[in-house]
Order: structure tokens, then C-alpha cells, then sequence
């Protein structure tokens, strides 16, 4: 049984809104990533429009974040956000091996075992 708990996951509203889904392969050692990781997590909160963030890494360096946006300008204003930009520019610079960013807006969602509808 898995000891995820249920706070770990982004409380969305009914759609539509969009997901930004960002993969990543880490280089090894840290080299500022924490702090800038938890930087972005909370400037994020403060956006117009964000409406949560999940994410989870592998010891191997493998590691996903989803960050969800009410709509496509919030999503954008958050791309061009000043500090935001800097910490893309680290991460291709010092952090990441490789990342693929893929964005969707989110038509249905489902939750919890029962598999109910959001």
C-alpha cells in the first residue's frame, strides 16, 4: 500500500483548466536546485490563476511536476515571470540532463479508488 497522502495531490476545480507537465532527468548533486525548487513552488502559489502543483523524483534522478493554471493566460504570465525565467535558464545551464515540458488543457478528471468524476 502506498503512504501517499491525499494532500500531495492539487485540489483543481471541475474542468476546463490546464496542466503544465514538466519531466525531467537531474545532473547529479544539487547545486542550488532545492532552494530554487522551493522558491519557484512558492512564488507559483502567488500567480494569478495557479490552482496547485504535484510532483515526485526518483533517487536516479527521474522527476515529474504538473502545476495546474485556471487558464492559458495565467499559464503564460507564469512563463514570462521574471524569477521564473532565471530559474528555466539554471536548470538548462546546472541542472537538467534532460526535461520535456508538454502543456494540455484538461477536459475530465477523475478522482479517488471510487473513480468519481471532478
Amino acid at each position: 500500500m502506498s503512504n501517499v497522502a491525499p494532500e500531495s495531490f492539487a485540489r483543481t476545480p471541475r474542468p476546463p483548466y490546464y496542466i503544465v507537465a514538466f519531466s525531467s532527468i537531474r545532473k547529479e548533486g544539487d547545486h542550488g536546485y532545492s532552494t530554487m525548487a522551493d522558491a519557484m513552488e512558492a512564488l507559483a502559489k502567488t500567480q494569478a490563476g495557479y490552482l496547485g502543483l504535484e510532483h515526485a523524483r526518483r533517487e536516479d534522478g527521474f522527476g515529474i511536476t504538473n502545476s495546474f493554471w485556471a487558464d492559458e493566460a495565467a499559464l503564460l504570465n507564469w512563463k514570462a515571470q521574471v524569477q521564473h525565467l532565471y530559474a528555466q535558464k539554471m536548470g538548462i545551464e546546472r541542472w537538467y540532463l534532460h526535461y520535456e515540458l508538454r502543456i494540455a488543457k484538461v477536459e475530465r478528471a477523475y478522482s479517488g479508488p471510487e473513480g468519481r468524476s471532478v
